[in-house]
């Protein structure tokens, strides 16, 4: 027997005060706060493509191009994430090379990984494991509101790779980038509705 949902009783849920309520005429806002109340987030799976598609573009980019560059008396030096990981590694600041390798280079790349394989299932319409799917777009969503600490672990790479007082520090391309996977990243996870994992279910 397939479940009693709020959208089989006609019920929507305003996403701004999450008011569960039936709309009245062809307007279909909030009573409440005066939202835009749909039964699914409008185009979902077409604006969480396009934000992800954005973000694995720039991915790359973000990491070969120099987000930083050095300029001192001695000369200058442009580095990239991965060169600034190597350099803390190899002079000692293993957990901090470990950190901004986790945090800059993993953690967007399964946030990214992980919308796609969540995207892919819903748009297929399957079945498989909703529960575990579920589960794993809230740890995208929780970890998403905690990816602005990526740019402050490349802040911290800025300052520790700094020569002296002289030296002055450059953003380059590649910072611009990575700011911009975090947030296409974020907007991802926002516009991906997990309704729609447990739509093709409900209609058993």
């Amino acid at each position: 027997m397939s479940a009693i949902t709020a959208l089989r009783r006609g019920l929507f849920v305003c996403h701004s005060c999450s008011l569960l309520q039936r709309p009245h005429g062809h307007d279909c806002v909030c009573v409440r706060c005066g939202a835009a109340v749909h039964a699914r987030k409008p185009e979902s799976l077409q604006r969480t493509w396009a934000f992800l598609l954005a973000a694995y573009i720039l991915y790359i980019p973000a990491n070969l191009l120099p987000i930083m560059q050095t300029r001192s008396l001695v000369g200058q030096q442009s580095d990239t994430i991965m060169s600034g990981v190597v350099y803390l590694w190899l002079h000692g600041s293993w957990p901090i090379a470990l950190l901004i390798f986790f945090a800059s280079i993993l953690v967007p790349l399964a946030k990214m990984f992980a919308l796609t394989f969540l995207l892919v299932l819903a748009q297929r319409r399957s079945r498989w494991r909703p529960l575990e799917r579920t589960q794993l777009y809230r740890v995208v969503e929780a970890v998403g509101r905690w990816s602005m600490v990526d740019v402050y672990v490349v802040a911290i790479l800025v300052a520790l790779v700094q020569l002296d007082a002289l030296a002055t520090i450059v953003p380059r391309a590649g910072a611009v980038a990575f700011g911009a996977v975090v947030v296409l990243t974020i907007f991802a996870a926002e516009a991906f509705d997990p309704r729609l994992t447990w739509d093709p279910v409900d209609e058993q």
